[in-house]
């Protein structure tokens, strides 16, 4: 940033079916041409309402329903019904091949109803909901995962391998503080799905925890969902012949001291994001083999469980990839290669967002064993002001989820009022501002971009906080 499986194939790990009321579904917008089907006596692939065939996940408090769909790209011959079962060993198969070690939702929590029906001459099936009631039990620290078995129970045909079985990832919110969840109106002024705001905050300068001090008059939820520490690098070993990641003094600091710096965001409800950019040697985010992609995939996976992180932004800028032309565990830069670092980062994370800063080599239009970038990428972030559809490279996610109108706080771009208008209009729920400073002399800029942004997203006022000792919060670490 200026200033960012084929495994085992019994499993289908069903990234968003989101948190949804029956009334929210609307397959008809899923472009089901992804997945034609080509296997004689084959009648079709299971979606999730968001479109997503492999990986599945929902975030929520006290209630939610996740809804499934079989989907066809031709007409049915005849009837055919698709009943999900409730199966731990899918779950067992998946930790086995991963190394992860998720629990599964206990099956008293949850409520399967309806049958997947797909009727002769549809191409869409009756829905199957996965009703959830949260029973206070469940740490909202923790994933855990409903593990299903699909299977064609009346009818000709089969299901592919891959929709044979769905894991569905959930986390339970319910145990966070009771605050008010945070709502965008369209111009309709209908409640719509809230704007989520990134704050990619520059570690060398700024401490973290002056996110705190921006929060919502009417709810007293914070401006700020997510916080991109920015940023950790990718680096290459000249003695092992390894890439590695590292962090600077600062990112040490902050992660040696979690408690202090990252627990307090994560407490307010709060995601805290890795993200790795190169750092002027041979090794990139977009030059990884199959091999080293796995192997450094790993490792933010360890560096994500060691501090309690929700995901990874990768960077494609500061590489010098001249560097690597014919060294062994790498390949010339490209986009399918950025794509298949997300995608194993993704196959042993799935429970945790994928971002990508859309600068440099990207994963768009790229699919990697069989799956499009749409169904491994959650969030996609554009460049400062930028704000064209990229989705149809990202088959599967979501327009919501492109981030339109980045801001750069150090004085390089402000988004008005109109483009953040602009923004809730088109149908964006993403929004990404980089470097916010409330220390920094251009505070009241920043300040009215923030109050804009409560405004617009939110109908709200801007409530600013600062710590007990009357100040924002200072970078009180290495000096």
């Amino acid at each position: 940033m200026k200033n960012i499986f084929k495994t085992c194939a019994f499993i289908a790990l069903g990234m968003l079916a989101t948190a949804c009321s029956d009334n929210d579904v609307n397959v008809g917008m899923i472009d089901e041409s992804r997945y034609s089907i080509g296997e004689e006596g084959v009648i079709g692939s299971i979606l999730d309402n968001q479109g997503r065939r492999v990986f599945s996940k929902v975030e929520f408090r006290d209630t939610a329903t996740v809804v499934f769909n079989v989907h066809s790209s031709l007409a049915a011959t005849a009837d055919a019904v698709v009943t999900a079962t409730y199966d731990a060993s899918v779950l067992e198969a998946y930790n086995k091949s991963t190394g992860n070690k998720f629990e599964a939702l206990p099956e008293s929590e949850l409520t399967l109803d309806g049958t997947m029906t797909l009727a002769k001459g549809q191409t869409v099936s009756a829905p199957l909901s996965i009703k959830l009631k949260s029973n206070g039990q469940q740490s909202h620290e923790s994933t855990y995962a409903i593990p299903l078995r699909m299977k064609v129970t009346s009818g000709k045909g089969s299901l592919p391998t891959i929709d044979q079985t769905k894991i569905v990832f959930v986390k339970d919110l319910t145990a966070l503080p009771s605050v008010k969840d945070k709502v965008t109106y369209d111009k309709e002024g209908k409640a719509t799905e809230p704007v989520k705001v990134f704050s990619c905050m520059e570690v060398n300068d700024t401490n973290p925890l002056n996110n705190l001090c921006f929060t919502l008059k009417k709810t007293g939820a914070p401006l700020i969902d997510g916080v991109i520490l920015f940023s950790s690098n990718i680096n290459y070993n000249d003695k092992t012949g390894r890439v590695y990641l590292s962090h600077n003094e600062n990112n040490t600091a902050i992660f040696s001291n979690r408690m202090k710096y990252l627990k307090p965001l994560k407490d307010r409800g709060m995601k805290v994001y890795l993200s790795v950019l190169g750092n002027h040697d041979r090794s990139g985010v977009a030059n990884l083999s199959k091999e080293t992609a796995q192997d450094f995939a790993r490792e933010i996976k360890a560096t994500c469980d060691a501090y309690d992180l929700d995901g990874v932004m990768l960077d494609d800028e500061y590489s010098n990839y001249g560097e690597a032309y014919g060294v062994p565990g790498f390949v010339n830069r490209s986009n399918a290669a950025i794509a298949r670092l997300y995608y194993e980062i993704k196959r042993i994370m799935p429970d945790r967002d994928m971002i990508v800063y859309q600068y440099g080599s990207t994963p768009s239009g790229q699919t990697v064993d069989g799956v499009p970038a749409g169904e491994f990428i959650d969030y996609v972030l554009h460049d400062y002001g930028n704000s064209w559809d990229v989705t149809g490279d990202y088959p599967g996610m979501p327009f919501s989820h492109l981030g339109l109108y980045s801001q750069e706080y150090t004085g390089r771009y402000f988004s008005n009022a109109g483009a953040l208008q602009s923004l809730v209009d088109q149908g964006s729920r993403a929004h990404m501002i980089f470097a916010m400073d409330p220390n920094r002399s251009n505070y009241y800029r920043q300040l009215q971009s923030m109050q804009a942004m409560a405004r617009v997203f939110y109908q709200d006022e801007l409530v600013v906080t600062k710590n007990k000792d009357g100040r924002f919060y200072q970078k009180d670490w290495v000096k």
